[in-house]
């Protein structure tokens, strides 16, 4: 029986033509010799079998991509997924009156955080029932369903604006944390001599009909890794400030969806 012919990639040809050409032109102007050469590919398989490709392409090309699309369009920058984000968060309510509470643990550690948006488009319309995805680590740094002992939605969860588009949620401030370093991410970091922290930030994913999934962070004026970013993911309209209340702290954001 003839196997059947896979249809042609026109794109998948062209994209892969291009990486194969920018690779080769890599390797001429690096002028490896052969046992660097065979160290790189060494290094590359290591990448891969670890698992760690989907960090080390989070840390040195999402962002470089994302500036590429982004920088020069309307609307709120966008940032770094990042490898921590899990599918099934639950469904956080409000009580009238009261802020939303972000999954926790009873008596969690950390400063208490209350974060407010608004939600637009570049259109300047307010967004109302925009879903928005939270998520950010814990006062040990650690993420829930990654290396954390927490429960696998701590401080994850996902909730809708109200019919101005605002929205408060009562978590914790995040804290800076380094990326797993014990790995051939890690091996990269200390053969360039690059630190491996990423400042303290908040990760929010908003999905509106007609608009552009956004998917970026919060970070936090006078955070010590702010400029040293190993992610490169900081933009300045992503930064805001920590307000001390004496017994929490305050923070708030505006953003502005694309169209589709």
């Amino acid at each position: 029986m003839q196997k059947e012919l896979t249809k042609k990639n026109e794109r998948v040809e062209e994209v892969f033509h291009l990486f194969i050409k920018h690779i080769q032109g890599f390797l001429d102007e690096a002028k490896l010799n052969h046992e660097e050469y065979t160290n790189f590919v060494n290094w590359a398989d290591r990448l891969g079998r670890s698992g760690e490709f989907p960090l080390y392409a989070d840390v040195f090309l999402e962002t470089h991509v994302l500036k590429a699309m982004y920088t020069e369009k309307p609307g709120t920058q966008p940032s770094l997924l990042g490898p921590y984000f899990i599918e099934g968060s639950p469904l956080i309510e409000a009580e009238p009156g009261k802020p939303l509470v972000l999954t926790q643990r009873p008596d969690e550690a950390g400063e208490v955080l209350y974060f407010k948006g608004n939600v637009s488009n570049v259109d300047g319309k307010k967004l109302a029932n925009t879903r928005v995805e939270m998520w950010h680590n814990d006062a040990s740094q650690k993420y829930s369903a990654f290396d954390s002992d927490a429960p696998r939605y701590n401080f994850r969860g996902h909730f809708y604006t109200d019919e101005n588009g605002d929205f408060e949620v009562k978590s914790i401030v995040p804290l800076p944390y380094s990326i797993p370093t014990d790995g051939p991410t890690g091996e990269f970091l200390e053969y360039t001599d690059q630190h491996p922290m990423r400042p303290a930030h908040l990760h929010l994913m908003f999905e509106a009909e007609g608009h552009e999934t956004l998917i970026t962070q919060v970070f936090f004026e006078g955070d010590e890794y702010l400029e040293t970013d190993v992610a490169d993911g900081v933009r300045l309209d992503l930064l805001t400030k920590l307000i001390d209340k004496g017994s929490h702290k305050e923070a708030s954001l505006n953003f502005v969806m694309r169209t589709v």
